[in-house]
């Protein structure tokens, strides 16, 4: 497989926290999930204060907190895994933007032909700005309505209290959600909030979400069915952890859709779990960074 067919990703699946994720991904995907347990209570924005609904506000804010730091670039390797393909790259968090250098293929090193397709393709973005630039600019549009959608979820769902569970550090709370029938989307992004249930765990001491989760129940047009639609029965998962020092990012995205884009069916069957992150100066230029992928590329 040629490396510059597949160096390239898209900019979001890095970055963004689990819920920015999950925001990004709501326009694209409806949702729904089996709950868990048995629910003890329901909680939705504007109703008294309670334990639970506090936890999911101060989540949430969180999250979109952090959804707005851009101070703390990682490098890490990302591996994602589908029925066709596995690939396993270096990203670099840049001012600039991401830069991907692909190490692997089928958990095989390039070869010369591919390692030189690689360079060549790094070369490029040296010698042209303006192709940083264009993605830089894209990564930024589809951050910002990421962070619309994210601004909504409080009052977009109800919330239920699903019960407690151990994670690797420590107890979590889980709450499943449902559309809030009294939530008024404010434009059609947001529509789709109306047709979605899901599953959420909270980290009670950081107050942080470390996983999301949902199950499509019913067949689901993507722009009214003019550009495609997703099948029922799809699902996708999200999980983010404290990597050190407090820094929160992204651990592992698990999606399993099939449906159709225009004219084609497609399958939609991916796993990427991310890894080993080292910490990045926040000024660190795209240039810089392809310059480190050269030093030590692995």
């Amino acid at each position: 497989m040629p490396s510059n067919a597949r160096s390239n990703r898209n900019p979001l699946t890095s970055k963004l926290t689990t819920v920015q994720r999950f925001a990004y991904l709501l326009p694209l995907f409806a949702w729904a999930s089996f709950a868990c347990g048995q629910p003890s209570g329901e909680y939705a924005a504007g109703q008294a204060p309670d334990e639970g609904q506090a936890l999911v506000d101060r989540a949430l804010a969180n999250e979109l907190k952090a959804a707005k730091e851009t101070s703390h670039p990682m490098r890490y390797q990302l591996r994602k895994t589908s029925p066709r393909l596995t690939t396993t790259k270096e990203i670099y968090e840049t001012k600039d933007g991401e830069i991907a250098r692909l190490l692997e293929v089928n958990d095989q090193p390039l070869s010369a032909e591919d390692e030189e397709k690689e360079q060549t393709r790094l070369n490029d973005l040296l010698a042209d700005p303006g192709k940083q630039r264009h993605r830089k600019q894209a990564e930024d549009t589809d951050a910002g309505r990421a962070l619309m959608i994210l601004r909504e979820l409080p009052n977009a769902f109800l919330y239920q209290f699903a019960g407690s569970t151990d994670g690797p550090q420590g107890k979590l709370e889980r709450f499943t959600f449902r559309p809030n029938p009294n939530y008024s989307p404010p434009n059609l992004e947001t529509e789709v909030l109306t047709q979605m249930t899901g599953e959420i765990s909270i980290d009670p001491t950081r107050g942080r979400v470390t996983h999301l989760e949902g199950h499509l129940q019913q067949d689901v047009d993507v722009l009214w069915g003019v550009v495609g639609r997703l099948n029922k029965g799809g699902w996708i998962a999200i999980d983010q952890a404290d990597i050190g020092d407090g820094q929160w990012h992204l651990v592992r995205f698990q999606m399993q859709m099939s449906g159709r884009v225009f004219w084609k069916t497609r399958i939609y069957d991916t796993t990427e779990v991310e890894s080993k992150f080292v910490p990045l100066s926040a000024g660190t230029s795209y240039q810089k960074a392809i310059e480190m992928t050269r030093e030590d590329p692995k």
